[in-house]
């Protein structure tokens, strides 16, 4: 069974959250590129063409094990990255009129804005209802 987090747990782990969503989008994206610059040395010819095409391989597996280290420091903190990992989307598992959530952060993001059903996904998205003080000091 996963931690249900509150909205204020979520916040808190924010600000490492955040720092390796940068990092895992920041890796994606060249991970990304890497993998297209190997395919088109791949299809080349000649020897120059088949050590760039491994060289560039073994960036491709370093990268890819680096963002798979990133995945699992957020699944260590009992947040989950979202495909596609560029996008930087994290659900947290919650709790919202006893039923089980996710609540929905997507970098760029200040806090934990929004929250989808289990199964509905990032289009599922709804804003979480203003806290009663909030309400009230409007």
């Amino acid at each position: 069974m996963q931690k249900a987090f509150t909205i204020e747990q979520a916040n808190r782990t924010l600000p490492l959250v955040r720092r390796i969503v940068e990092d895992l989008v920041r890796q994606y994206t060249r991970w990304q590129e890497r993998l297209t610059a190997s395919e088109v040395a791949a299809a080349g010819t000649g020897d120059v063409r088949l050590r760039e095409a491994e060289a560039l391989q073994k960036e491709v597996q370093s990268l890819a094990a680096e963002i798979e280290g990133y995945v699992e420091e957020l699944a260590s903190l009992g947040a989950e990255a979202k495909a596609p990992l560029d996008a930087g989307l994290v659900d947290f598992p919650g709790e919202m009129d006893g039923r089980r959530v996710y609540l929905c952060w997507r970098l760029g993001e200040e806090s934990i804005l929004h929250w989808h059903e289990i199964d509905a996904g990032f289009a599922g998205r709804q804003p979480l209802a203003p806290s009663p003080a909030s309400a009230e000091s409007q």
